[in-house]
């Protein structure tokens, strides 16, 4: 639990201006969809805690052409990075 609030003061507190309760409501909800549905995590092989960990790439043709797909969640201040299908 400390580790979770530490992550969420460092990336989205310290980075974001809250307005009313309502809005910090909101915001904690949605950073708490983006850290476990989102954001690696490096005690857990770089998976996601709701999701399973990816599985590994090993055709060496595969891997030159990987297409890599980024979303901006939070206005900006995160970013997503996916594998283009």
């Amino acid at each position: 639990m400390e580790r979770w609030v530490q992550t969420c003061r460092r990336e989205l507190l310290d980075r974001t201006l809250i307005w009313n309760q309502r809005h910090l409501l909101h915001t904690l909800r949605e950073f708490e969809t983006f850290y476990n549905e989102h954001r690696p995590h490096q005690g857990i092989a770089t998976a996601r805690p709701l999701k399973p960990p990816p599985l590994a790439i090993t055709d060496p043709n595969q891997i030159a052409h990987l297409s890599i797909r980024r979303r901006q969640r939070r206005g900006g201040i995160h970013n997503e990075y996916e594998n283009a299908a």
